[in-house]
């Protein structure tokens, strides 16, 4: 798994975001990694009042919306090389569920390290 996605990365999310705003869970999935097998994550954001309260290691119980994007692309997210709202405009970054929870953690997804 790439540094890009690792604990660190992850847990810089949590303040992130932007207030007012949807709250829910958010399952992401990262399908595939360099090699083309596998995958890393899944992991649950929770999200309260368009900021990111919380981001753990596995998949959420019972998600509000599921983030699913290929490996390649979430490690051009981290890296700051692809903003998440192009890849969700692109078909790159597939999504699920509640579209005010959805677009929330791609303005907070967006916002890391930047």
């Amino acid at each position: 798994m790439s540094s890009s996605l690792s604990d660190d990365w992850l847990a810089a999310w949590v303040g992130a975001g932007r207030k007012p705003g949807a709250s829910g869970t958010v399952q992401v999935v990262v399908s595939g990694d360099a090699g083309g097998a596998g995958g890393v994550g899944p992991w649950a954001v929770r999200v309260d009042d368009g900021v990111v309260a919380e981001v753990a290691s596995g998949p959420a119980t019972e998600p509000d919306a599921t983030l699913t994007i290929a490996y390649d692309d979430a490690i051009a997210i981290a890296d700051g090389a692809l903003d998440p709202a192009v890849a969700f405009m692109r078909g790159q970054l597939k999504t699920a569920g509640d579209p005010g929870l959805v677009l929330d953690v791609l303005a907070a997804a967006g916002s890391i390290g930047r």
